[in-house]
């Protein structure tokens, strides 16, 4: 396990950008700024303060999602979400960490565009940046990033992957000692660590009506990357993850994490893809770590203290060049679902422009509403028997396929609810030719030059009708009314168990019996074939 995993766990969080800007508000600094030693220390504390209630709340937030098992929220993170999300979040990191690999001082930037005020900063500083700094980090990513390839490509011939950052913290840090770079060339340092190991404090209960308007958006972003990041790796080392243990996890470490006056805390880009680098596999490198940290308070923080903030930036912008290849797979996305790309790039430009929490939720809104729109512009189709088989077709596909006149057979392949009931009815109507005050020519998906036969019976396909609420199941009652009226004898197949409820409550069978319900498609085409024969002379078979 290499020790920069854990100096990358503090210098950066997406998180910490939600937790500063909401403490920062919620604790603003007077006007004018100039503030005594003793009043700058007590503005701290307060938003200390602050921010350990944050994490109270938001672990309690997480621990009442996990009671009621919202676990399941996850789902509405599709795949093109979570690598945009991830992706957007990595170049917050990036971009946050410029000005120590510049050696520029700015103020933090938060809210919306911050990424942009943020390069607006370092540009307009740039001339200011300190040359030695420049140095240290130009010389720290020539170190890290090789051995970062050399790590992967060969990963299964090493005995063990080649420590990097320990080396570059090392070498730093002597160098920093010995050449007095701090008081010279004025290279930032990490200084002093507080040491020993803090009193657990309740954090100030008083404050927390007015901080769950931030405590929510944190916890659920917590949840989000959390999740977001264990499913990228379940996917890439194939095991499976329970999103409401994550809940419990996060929600546990959160309540008592701000007994010791932290802020809320979360899966992090650089931390675990540390780790993965490291060969870190099980929890043990997880206790290893907490071991490290414990260390480090308790008696290794002074060994720090000339350690350069720029080397910290550098390990965690070679950590996270993983996230950025997620790009390279945007070509791949195009051919395969064009819609999934959308998805991604408007995640993907949404957390980058406004913020992670806001584009998260442009994200899965965005996400949801293309499933709407789909399911708005599927297709009714008209099936016909394929030659030689019991199997039933789509007549568009014309691979010689029975149709029987008189008989129309339809599959609606969408769930039937209040979005799409319009757009049953029409289709309906256009295919069995019912219109308001009269019977209208069908219409057909066989061949330009066939004639279209007045229908008689219609065998409705409900396999792909996956659920039905109130609104779908009284379209399919007024359906069977409006069937009835024009003479056709409506049966419908395949209807599974929930649906088929639905439309009972609804009254179905108060407008057709039981025998017009069938378990499937074949079954119903046979019954059809009958009621035909029966009702006149046979009816002459059409090859399409």
């Amino acid at each position: 396990m290499q020790f920069g995993a854990v100096l990358a766990a503090g210098t950066f969080a997406v998180l910490s950008l939600m937790t500063g800007s909401a403490v920062e508000r919620l604790v603003p600094e007077p006007l004018g700024g100039n503030l005594s030693g003793i009043e700058r220390e007590q503005l701290d504390a307060q938003r200390v303060g602050a921010a350990a209630a944050m994490a109270f709340g938001s672990g309690a937030l997480m621990l009442g999602m996990f009671a009621l098992q919202l676990g399941v929220l996850s789902t509405f993170l599709s795949e093109p979400v979570v690598k945009a999300l991830t992706s957007g979040a990595a170049l917050h990191v990036l971009v946050s960490q410029l000005p120590s690999l510049l050696g520029l001082p700015l103020p933090r930037q938060i809210g919306c565009f911050a990424l942009f005020k943020t390069l607006a900063a370092v540009l307009t500083a740039l001339p200011r940046s300190n040359p030695a700094e420049l140095t240290i980090s130009a010389l720290s990513l020539a170190l890290l990033v090789p051995v970062k390839e050399l790590n992967v490509r060969f990963r299964d011939r090493l005995p063990t992957p080649i420590p990097g950052e320990i080396v570059m913290v090392l070498l730093a840090s002597v160098l920093c000692f010995t050449s007095s770079l701090d008081t010279r060339y004025n290279v930032q340092i990490v200084g002093l660590l507080p040491g020993g190991f803090p009193r657990p404090l309740l954090p100030n209960l008083a404050e927390l009506p007015r901080i769950v308007a931030d405590s929510l958006p944190v916890a659920l972003v917590t949840f989000a990357v959390s999740a977001s990041l264990a499913s990228i790796y379940a996917d890439k080392y194939s095991y499976t993850i329970d999103s409401n243990q994550e809940l419990l996890a996060h929600g546990v470490s959160n309540l008592i994490s701000s007994l010791f006056s932290c802020f809320p805390n979360s899966a992090t880009l650089a931390t675990t893809s540390l780790l993965v680098d490291a060969g870190g596999n099980t929890q043990l490198a997880g206790l290893f770590s907490c071991a490290v940290v414990l260390s480090v308070l308790l008696w290794l923080g002074p060994f720090f203290y000339y350690l350069p903030k720029a080397v910290l930036a550098c390990i965690n912008i070679s950590s996270m060049r993983q996230m950025f290849f997620q790009m390279q797979e945007l070509p791949q996305l195009w051919r395969i679902s064009r819609v999934d790309f959308a998805v991604w790039m408007v995640t993907w430009v949404a957390v980058v422009t406004l913020s992670v929490d806001l584009g998260l939720a442009v994200g899965v809104v965005f996400s949801m509403m293309t499933v709407v729109c789909r399911t708005q512009r599927v297709q009714c189709l008209a099936l016909g028997l394929a030659e030689g088989t019991e199997l039933y077709r789509p007549l568009r596909e014309r691979h010689k396929l029975l149709q029987i006149p008189g008989l129309c057979i339809l599959s609606y392949p969408t769930p039937l609810y209040f979005g799409t009931r319009g757009q049953f009815r029409r289709t309906l109507e256009r295919h069995l030719g019912l219109r308001e005050g009269g019977k209208e020519t069908p219409k057909t998906d066989g061949p330009p030059d066939a004639v279209a036969e007045p229908i008689r019976v219609v065998v409705l396909d409900c396999s792909g009708i996956t659920f039905a609420d109130a609104a779908g199941a009284r379209e399919v009652v007024q359906l069977s009314r409006r069937c009835r009226d024009a003479g056709i004898h409506l049966l419908l197949a395949q209807c599974n168990a929930s649906v088929l409820g639905t439309l009972t409550q609804a009254g179905l069978l108060d407008r057709v019996t039981p025998e017009q319900l069938f378990v499937s498609v074949q079954d119903a085409a046979a019954h059809a074939l009958e009621r035909l024969e029966s009702a006149g002379p046979k009816s002459c078979t059409v090859w399409v």
